[in-house]
């Protein structure tokens, strides 16, 4: 029997008018997430065209904004994963979505090759996802366990570093010594401790009922409403935003060189 949630805790149900049975909290955190990655990826834009001198690649605070980004992005990704098994997901909608993002990690190397040459993307974010998708399948489970799991993870990817790992052929499993000359680098570890965490925290918010403290529900105010419609479609502005950003500058540039 699932335990009643906490007394003073507003319950955030599945919203019964958007696809799939969505919570709402999760799509607005993924919105919040696509809407810095946009952020971020302006200023990448803008430091390409040489308009500003950052070197987002370097510099601490950047490398830690990044970070915090696919932090959230992949925190969601496991709180999906674990709503998703108990909700009984139909393995056919998957696969059809691990289609989806394998073809669109796909894409992401042959445009990046040609823009950026021998520093492609060949294991970025949507490479990633791809294969954690398959790891992690298992993962809910193991509930709340996946907590410890994930912290191991962590703890293993950020502390250790082996020359051994930089070869081309290792180097997706991450523990590098050397980074790869990539312009985007998610390896498996120490993101897969990310995912099973978010795993381990689906497992321990179904188990309250989806319970939330009240700050968390004025879910359906302009904002928040934005935001979650944003979170409904992050493969999508994952794969336009870069080239609508990038297509605007290229053009504001020419404009102001004519």
């Amino acid at each position: 029997m699932r335990p009643a949630p906490d007394a003073g805790m507003p319950v955030v149900r599945p919203d019964a008018k958007a696809p799939s049975q969505r919570l709402p909290l999760v799509d607005l955190v993924r919105g919040l997430a696509i809407v810095q990655m946009v952020a971020y990826h302006f200023i990448y834009d803008l430091s390409y065209f040489g308009w500003v001198r950052i070197d987002l690649a370097r510099q601490a605070g950047w490398i830690a904004w990044r970070s915090a980004i696919v932090s959230q992005f992949l925190l969601v990704l496991g709180i999906g994963i674990g709503l998703g098994d108990s909700a009984g997901r139909p393995g056919t909608r998957f696969w059809r979505r691990w289609w989806q993002i394998a073809a669109s990690a796909a894409l992401v190397s042959t445009a990046s090759a040609w823009l950026f040459g021998p520093r492609l993307i060949w294991f970025g974010i949507l490479h990633f996802v791809a294969l954690a998708l398959l790891i992690a399948r298992p993962l809910p489970a193991l509930g709340g366990l996946n907590l410890a799991i994930g912290a191991a993870a962590v703890a293993l990817g950020t502390l250790v570093r082996d020359t051994r790992f930089d070869s081309v052929w290792l180097s997706w499993i991450g523990l590098v010594a050397n980074k790869p000359a990539t312009e985007d680098y998610v390896p498996v570890l120490p993101w897969i401790g990310v995912v099973a965490i978010g795993v381990g925290l689906a497992h321990r918010w179904q188990r309250r009922g989806y319970a939330l403290p009240r700050a968390w529900q004025r879910l359906d105010a302009a904002p928040a409403l934005a935001l979650r419609w944003l979170g409904r479609w992050p493969l999508t502005i994952y794969l336009a935003h870069q080239p609508i950003l990038m297509a605007a500058l290229w053009l504001v540039r020419r404009a102001t060189t004519i």
